[in-house]
């Protein structure tokens, strides 16, 4: 048991290394970065691979330690709604793929719990900034802008997690 929650912990700083780095090559352009969500992949990986409490608090703690590092995305308010979103990505994958273990099904219920979240977070946040946060806006930022990185989610995250099983199943 000792020897398993070692290996997740090391496993998860390397999906938290990744969610720092990744955001990297899609940056300098916002629009592409916002638009592929570099930070959903390791936190959803990790949330698969370590289970959904590792994916908790490696996604809630990913964008606060970008920001402190990086200086993005802004600490407050950015920071903590993305840093909402990506633990309940982690944690809802984990969770989901631990009883189902269907990875579609799992990303899909874990996509949507973090966009909801997000929304809501989001909607709280900028509600007591004196601004609003419609649905139409929660549907364009939380959906349609993202739907590149939702492609790339749904294609790249399935394949990687065949290659994984693939290699656990022959070891």
């Amino acid at each position: 048991m000792r020897k398993t929650g070692f290996k997740h912990t090391v496993l998860a700083a390397m999906f938290l290394s990744m969610g720092l780095i990744l955001p990297l090559f899609t940056s300098q352009i916002k629009e592409i970065g916002d638009s592929l969500l570099p930070m959903h992949i390791p936190i959803m990986l990790c949330g698969l691979i370590c289970g959904g409490n590792y994916g908790f608090i490696t996604g809630l703690m990913l964008p606060f330690v970008r920001s402190m590092i990086f200086g993005m995305p802004p600490m407050y308010p950015n920071a903590v709604w993305m840093a909402a979103e990506l633990a309940v990505y982690g944690l809802v994958i984990g969770i989901t793929y631990k009883k189902s273990k269907k990875i579609y099904l799992s990303l899909i219920f874990a996509m949507l719990s973090g966009r909801i979240v997000w929304g809501i977070v989001k909607a709280i946040l900028l509600w007591l900034r004196g601004s609003v946060f419609g649905f139409a806006m929660f549907i364009s930022g939380g959906f349609v802008d993202a739907l590149p990185g939702i492609i790339i989610q749904l294609i790249l995250i399935p394949a990687i997690m065949r290659v994984i099983e693939k290699r656990r199943k022959n070891s």
